[in-house]
């Protein structure tokens, strides 16, 4: 060892260094570090993403209703569900497996679009007394907080090397507005007017807003590929979608239920909420964009999508005999 450490100073090289040139250099430290790598990739990822994994469509599920409306109260709940329970993951690092999932971060974001149309329907017509009258401040601020991208983690380079707002903080206030304006209702010190305009209008929104989640389908269907890698992002987004206003519209029917009875569209409306949950509940275990007539690979989208025209053609039948 004396005379290999004066042979590399001899040549200029420390002991020290030499010896560390001499493992990194070695055949038995690379074999380690892919041994890691591998390990990695085959167990750190796959294991978390499954731990990780969960597409949560409960048909069933509603908020604690503590007094308010029935939706806001399940709207609320959601977002706290998704964000604090499940775990938000569409902004998720490189480093966290989830990071690697898309089914549930589409999923989840489809969910918060969705309510956050509910947010402004709430700020823009059921809040208010009237369209002159002033905008409820909490809803006002859920309305803005739901806009905000689902895919903000605490860094984004693009914009700041300082951190910054998250996805969950802009949602987590969200609930907290939505919370505070449910306790005022409660109270008597807010307004949900529950009119047969005010619903009709949330209808045709809703609808608008479902036909804009057609066409995205109908561009899938109109190129199948079986080796389509965003078909399933398109079928998920659009199932949490139509999960969000499965719930919504569900609770809705609760809040506004003298309306929809003095208008006799009960049978109407439960066949809508049924249509909704009817899409919310497909689950392939591989989303295929084949063929629309194929047997072999189907079209999952188009499966979808048939729910999802059927939901909106009742919505807009319903909305037609509130207008009467």
């Amino acid at each position: 060892m004396i005379e290999d450490d004066y042979l590399y100073k001899k040549d200029g090289i420390s002991g020290f260094g030499a010896r560390m040139r001499s493992v990194f250099g070695s055949r038995k430290f690379w074999l380690r570090g892919l041994a890691v790598i591998v390990l990695v990739a085959v167990v750190y990822y796959p294991v978390g993403m499954a731990v990780v994994h969960k597409i949560d469509d409960n048909p069933d599920f509603t908020g604690s209703y503590q007094g308010g409306s029935h939706s806001v109260s399940t709207a609320s709940a959601l977002i706290d569900r998704e964000i604090n329970q499940n775990r938000w993951t569409a902004n998720d690092p490189f480093f966290l497996p989830s990071a690697a999932l898309d089914n549930m971060p589409n999923f989840q974001t489809g969910i918060v679009y969705a309510l956050s149309r509910f947010a402004i329907e709430l700020s823009d017509q059921i809040g208010r007394t009237r369209g002159s009258s002033q905008v409820d401040p909490d809803l006002d601020d859920a309305a803005g907080l739901l806009k905000f991208r689902g895919d903000k983690w605490v860094f984004d380079p693009s914009i700041s090397l300082l951190p910054g707002v998250t996805s969950e903080q802009q949602y987590r206030q969200a609930i907290s507005a939505l919370d505070r304006y449910n306790q005022r209702l409660a109270d008597g010190q807010a307004v949900f007017e529950r009119r047969a305009d005010n619903l009709q209008e949330t209808l045709n929104r809703f609808a608008n807003d479902l036909g804009s989640a057609s066409a995205l389908i109908d561009d899938k269907v109109e190129d199948p590929s079986l080796f389509d890698r965003t078909a399933d992002d398109v079928f998920y987004a659009t199932k949490g979608r139509l999960y969000a206003y499965s719930l919504i519209l569900r609770d809705l029917g609760t809040d506004f239920e003298q309306v929809i009875n003095e208008r006799q569209v009960a049978p109407a409306w439960a066949e809508m909420i049924g249509s909704l949950q009817a899409a919310a509940a497909l689950d392939p275990l591989v989303v295929v964009n084949g063929s629309a007539d194929g047997i072999i690979f189907p079209n999952h989208l188009a499966g979808l999508g048939f729910y999802l025209l059927r939901a909106r053609t009742q919505m807009r039948e319903i909305s037609s005999i509130l207008q009467r």
